[in-house]
Order: C-alpha cells, then sequence, then structure tokens
C-alpha cells in the first residue's frame, strides 16, 4: 500500500515536501504584522486569544490605562510595557509546529533517484534497482524534530540529519558514507 510521498530536487527537499504534506510546520500568521506597539494593542484586544497572550505576558494595567493606550496611538507608554505587548503579539502571531507523527517517525521509507555509496553510483527505484529502503524506526528523530519544532529545518540540514540520523542507524554507514548526488529525488513513506 502506497503512502505519503516528497517529491524535491534534493533528498532534503523531497524528505521536506513529504514532512510538510502530513504535519504543519510553525509558521507566522499572515493576519499579524503591524510593527508599532498600538496596531499590535489594538490587534490584540479584539480577540480572547490576544488578551489572554497579554495576560500571559504579563500586562496588568487597568481598563482605563487600556482605554487611555488603545484612543490614542501616540500615547507615550513605558518601554517596558512595549515589550510586553511585542511579546504578546509574537507569541499570538506565531503558529507552533505539530511534532513529528509516528507514521513518519516510525514509517518504512523508500528513495528513489541517484544514491551513491562508495564506488557505488545507482539510480534507485527503477527496473534495473529497486528502491532504498530505510527503516525508520530505527533512526534517531531527535535532531530532526528539534530543528522542526524550532522552525529551523533546512532542506540541507534534514538530509545530512536523516543520513547520518536514520538511514546509518537503520542500515550503517555504506562502503564510504551516503551521498545523494542526483537532480531529482521521491520519497516514499509506508
Amino acid at each position: 500500500m502506497a503512502g505519503p510521498t516528497g517529491r524535491g530536487t534534493s533528498l532534503g527537499a523531497a524528505l521536506n515536501d513529504l514532512l510538510r504534506s502530513q504535519v504543519t510546520p510553525r509558521h507566522r500568521l499572515s493576519s499579524y504584522s503591524a510593527k508599532h506597539w498600538h496596531a499590535q494593542l489594538s490587534q490584540l484586544t479584539a480577540t480572547h486569544r490576544g488578551q489572554q497572550a497579554l495576560a500571559d505576558a504579563g500586562l496588568n494595567v487597568t481598563t482605563k490605562t487600556l482605554i487611555n493606550w488603545l484612543s490614542d496611538a501616540e500615547y507615550n507608554i513605558r518601554r517596558t510595557y512595549r515589550d510586553l505587548i511585542h511579546t504578546a503579539y509574537e507569541n499570538v502571531a506565531i503558529v507552533p509546529a505539530e511534532p513529528l507523527p509516528d507514521h513518519i517517525t516510525d514509517g518504512q521509507y523508500e528513495i528513489s533517484g541517484v544514491v551513491k555509496t562508495g564506488d557505488d553510483v545507482r539510480t534507485r527505484g527503477t527496473v534495473d534497482a529497486a528502491p532504498l529502503r530505510i527503516d525508520g524506526s530505527r533512526g534517531n528523530w531527535g535532531a530532526i524534530e528539534e530543528l522542526w519544532l524550532a522552525g529551523e529545518l533546512t532542506d540541507d540540514e534534514f538530509e545530512d540529519h536523516f543520513i547520518d540520523d536514520v538511514i546509518v542507524e537503520d542500515i550503517g554507514e555504506g562502503t564510504d558514507g551516503w551521498e545523494f548526488t542526483g537532480a531529482s529525488y521521491s520519497v516514499e513513506v509506508r
């Protein structure tokens, strides 16, 4: 039975495409683009979620003070209050990434494309060579998940960690390490 597939120009791009098709990445809500503290405060006070974020950030002022601030964009508030408003705004604007699901970390991967280990260079996933099969459950996904949750999982880092922490953990170093030098890759997880 076929599972989710990722395609990309590099192995890392194919892996990232696969992951993003399955799990929501960390991202910023496009509706949160205000720069000035007054615009941020106005947007935050308009929703229960924003009001909770202000309370969680530690903004503790009277209703009268809040009304004064909202009624005058040029009102001079202390820097510490502006910082609290900004912190609350960023906490609402950033949607955290979902954790990696079990079907990703425990899946059986099939990689098609040019695979090199030592002098052995093959285009995998063709009639002449089966896809490179990797048991994800034997891998160490900690570094990948940490980068994913922080919103910092680049294609290159994903490829490097997948090779070192998943492929090597499952089938070893290969003849002389693993290289994915092809122009395009397909990754399927079952």
